[in-house]
């Protein structure tokens, strides 16, 4: 399935490289940037299309929200950037209105088929908030979750293993935040556990298990700490996740989605392993997760939930 145009909503450090990613990709015929500074969505739309002749043909222009309506993905990527030392959630009624005002405009346009993806932190309440606000299927719906928090941990264990990252095989489940959980009982290399491959090979320990955790769930407030935001690593997780629509993968990715019903849960927007394809949300998958982290993540959906209660959606 091709879908020949994406919209993006932000031209600040994500929606930029956002865009810049994706035009490297030659998925889309179309990429549309929208920002409310229209100077800065026009220059990155002429920065990034000078080096079109380089790649596969596509039309990189800026536009308002009348683009959107026949757009095939609507990227949103606007808010508020997060502080040092601001955790995602204190982002919340900063980034909720903005948001739901974004939704809005969107959805006076866009078609009714139309995929919306949530960047913005944090990303899975905002995620809720545009599928309320939209009134759009729930699989058509979704938010960029923990992809790259699951990236980041294949990233560490690689390093630690000195095997190929897309070898190893993990998933960072619940909130992309602090709740997160790292699901290390599902984790596998090469068909062997985790704890088996540790015990065969003597690469990592426990204690060197939980730091890497530790690690991804931080990493955010490092880099933002050293260098003001994160905007590389989001930008590739953002295009890999619209590859997946574009080319109707059914690939499994750690996105955000509204839960109807799995692992017990409703009406909030977590991540677990999820089918996406080229109509969004194709199936939430049910891993038999361990105890330990379904406990994790029915402390993600409380935390969220109640965070949810204060908002006016």
């Amino acid at each position: 399935m091709f879908r020949g145009k994406i919209v993006i909503v932000g031209a600040g450090f994500v929606g930029a490289t956002t865009a810049y990613t994706i035009m490297l990709g030659g998925l889309f015929s179309e990429i549309v940037i929208i920002d409310i500074n229209k100077d800065k969505a026009e220059g990155d739309a002429m920065d990034i299309a000078h080096g079109v002749a380089l790649r596969k043909p596509v039309n990189v222009f800026a536009g308002d929200y009348s683009e959107c309506k026949n757009a095939d993905i609507v990227v949103i990527t606007a808010g508020v950037n997060q502080a040092p030392g601001e955790s995602r959630l204190d982002l919340l009624k900063k980034n909720s209105s903005i948001i739901k005002s974004i939704t809005e405009n969107v959805m006076k346009y866009a078609p009714d088929d139309v995929i919306l993806l949530t960047v913005t932190n944090p990303v899975d309440i905002l995620t809720y908030v545009s599928y309320k606000v939209s009134g759009l299927p729930k699989n058509q719906v979704l938010g960029s979750g923990t992809v790259l928090d699951t990236s980041r941990l294949k990233y560490l264990i690689s390093r630690k293993t000195g095997i190929d990252a897309r070898n190893c095989h993990t998933y960072i489940i619940g909130e992309h935040g602090d709740s997160e959980v790292a699901a290390w009982s599902i984790t596998n290399i090469g068909g062997m556990s985790m704890q088996e491959f540790c015990a065969f090979t003597g690469k990592c320990s426990q204690d060197e298990l939980k730091q890497m955790y530790e690690d991804v769930k931080n990493s955010a407030y490092e880099i933002i700490e050293k260098k003001g935001a994160t905007f590389y690593g989001i930008a590739v997780a953002v295009a890999r996740i619209v590859e997946c629509i574009a080319g109707d993968e059914n690939s499994i990715l750690t996105v955000s989605s509204v839960f109807d019903g799995q692992y017990g849960i409703s009406d909030v927007a977590l991540s677990v392993p999820t089918k996406v394809g080229g109509f969004g949300i194709e199936k939430v998958l049910e891993v038999p997760f361990s105890k330990e982290e379904m406990k994790g993540l029915n402390n993600s959906a409380y935390t969220l939930r109640e965070l949810i209660k204060e908002l006016d959606i």
